[in-house]
């Protein structure tokens, strides 16, 4: 059984995955930087790691209701 991919929350609507956030060695276990953009639906996941970053107060942050 896998873990479903890490959710992030942020402010921004610009942020950055290197798929290495939380391991100690850093990006050398991780993926490529890339930059992703939010957009209207207040989420983008990364293509690599399937990591999800949603927009704080966005229409896809389930904890603004």
């Amino acid at each position: 059984m896998t873990n479903p991919p890490e959710t992030v929350f942020t402010d921004s609507h610009r942020v950055s995955c290197d798929g290495a956030t939380d391991i100690r060695a850093g990006a050398a276990l991780g993926h490529p930087r890339v930059w992703l953009e939010i957009d209207e639906k207040g989420y983008v996941e990364c293509g690599y790691c399937d990591r999800r970053f949603v927009l704080k107060g966005g229409p896809a942050d389930q904890q603004a209701a």
